[in-house]
């Protein structure tokens, strides 16, 4: 099987700046497959006897998704360096410009769709793109990256990293719900096979509250998931970076009790959500559901348009209303693709881009009606 195309070439740049001692950013989403790369990738930098200059999660509410001019000034006192952007970067193409005029340059590993073009980057690694002979295209960005881990460590990958790294891809694959099927079906038998003795102190945590989750493991690794997406930020770092980076079991157990509170509080605030859309939908016969409002958590939005999506098997677009532009998050029944629907209509965005069947987007206020009868004209 031919290789991911850019693998190797990424695993020589790094190595190169691990040698040289050149500093390293890593920039990940902040969702669990973006988490888990940033993690596995600064492990392996370190068992390479690298350093992690800085480590960068964008705000989504606040500063949009991807690489961000906000993140980028942010970084800036570390250039020149070397920036990894890891599960986002592929629509990026003004950030990845400004990125280069910074003094940074870039290496992209994602594994979203590819829009027209590509950015500016040094080095791309996606699946997806043009010229990848990579037969399975299904991989979650954590699923690269532990790709990436095998040709960097080589022979240095010893019995416990693999378990360690495989166990962050499993759920990185089931919370991203790429295809069981393939290679994650593999990654996922591994990682979860292992989980309930992992080393890591924020997952073996986990597993003293499992009275609590009740039900098999199945059911144990959802309840997870859906913590570790409990947007809780402190100093920019995502609940779940911190937890699986946690250096104690009593330290984690704290963060676990607090995000089990805070997911109470979450599921409340989402069924009241989805009740307001299913309050203004009842009067529309529309084959999209459109909705949004200023007063929205944007951390939300995902969650509701699953559930909408998933209950209605219609197009769900979701959104929160800033003040000059509107955040927005896609889910799509299975066999329509989101990205492929909003490029028809990607003159009104800002910025599009994820999977098919789960997408986002920005874009100017003023536009959102335009762009909700653009939608309406190209879905058939």
């Amino acid at each position: 099987m031919a290789e991911i195309k850019n693998l190797k070439k990424t695993a020589d740049r790094i190595s190169k700046a691990i040698k040289n001692q050149e500093r390293i950013i890593l920039y990940g989403d902040a969702d669990l497959d973006g988490v888990s790369s940033v993690i596995i990738l600064k492990e392996v930098i370190k068992n390479l006897g690298g350093e992690i200059t800085a480590v960068y999660f964008p705000d989504r509410e606040a500063e949009g998704y991807g690489i961000t001019k906000k993140g980028l000034e942010e970084m800036r006192k570390f250039t020149p360096a070397l920036l990894i952007a890891l599960d986002l970067g592929i629509g990026n193409f003004q950030e990845v410009k400004m990125a280069k005029k910074l003094g940074f340059e870039v290496i992209i590993i994602d594994h979203h769709e590819i829009l027209d073009k590509l950015p500016e980057a040094k080095i791309i690694v996606d699946p997806k793109q043009k010229g990848d002979k990579y037969s399975f295209k299904g991989l979650a960005n954590a699923g690269i990256v532990f790709k990436l881990s095998e040709v960097l460590l080589g022979r240095q990958m010893t019995n416990n990293l693999r378990e360690n790294f495989l166990q962050l891809t499993a759920l990185a694959t089931i919370a991203d719900m790429m295809p069981k099927e393939n290679e994650n079906l593999e990654f996922i038998n591994l990682g979860l096979k292992s989980l309930e003795k992992s080393w890591r102190p924020g997952i073996k945590a986990f597993f003293t509250f499992a009275s609590d989750f009740g039900g098999g493991l199945s059911q144990k690794i959802s309840k997870i998931i859906s913590l570790l997406n409990v947007r809780d930020v402190e100093d920019n770092l995502p609940a779940s970076f911190r937890l699986l980076n946690s250096p104690s079991i009593e330290e984690s157990q704290k963060l676990i009790k607090k995000l089990i509170l805070k997911n109470r509080f979450r599921k409340e605030k989402i069924d009241e959500m989805v009740v307001a859309i299913e309050r203004k939908i009842e009067e529309k016969s529309l084959p999209i559901i459109f909705e949004g409002d200023t007063d929205w958590d944007f951390t939300l939005i995902s969650s509701v348009a699953s559930i909408v999506c998933h209950r209605y098997q219609k197009p769900a677009f979701i959104f929160k209303i800033l003040d000059k532009e509107t955040q927005g998050t896609v889910r799509t029944p299975k066999g329509i693709d989101s990205v492929a629907l909003m490029k028809k209509c990607q003159k009104y965005l800002v910025t599009y881009g994820g999977h098919p069947q789960a997408s986002g987007f920005r874009i100017g206020n003023e536009n959102l009606e335009e762009f909700k009868q653009c939608l309406l004209v190209n879905y058939k």
